[in-house]
């Protein structure tokens, strides 16, 4: 079994309030889950208006179609002209990890 996480640090665009951060965020969040079915939220910045990290997580038995579903998942993200990708982290987790 191996577990990949991507966390994404988003800079928004011109937003004024939480509520008008959350129509932009949840939007994503909801895409990613039901495109990849990966779990996905928002984790950090949630009292910030303007930035936002969006963390998901995917379990697969095999590495290959692991990589292949954050790499889709990344580029989904990068894609969305409302947000600006400021940075991706990635972590590999398999059986041996300790």
């Amino acid at each position: 079994m191996y577990v990949g996480t991507l966390s994404f640090d988003l800079l928004l665009g011109d937003i004024r309030s939480l509520k008008e951060k959350r129509s932009v965020v949840r939007p994503i969040v909801a895409e990613l889950q039901r495109k990849y079915a990966v779990s996905a939220a928002e984790v950090e910045h949630m009292d910030l208006h303007r930035r936002a990290v969006i963390g998901l997580a995917v379990v697969s038995g095999d590495t290959g179609h692991l990589t292949d579903v954050l790499d889709r998942c990344e580029r989904l993200v990068a894609g969305r002209p409302e947000v600006e990708l400021l940075s991706v982290r990635r972590r590999l987790h398999g059986e041996d990890d300790e």
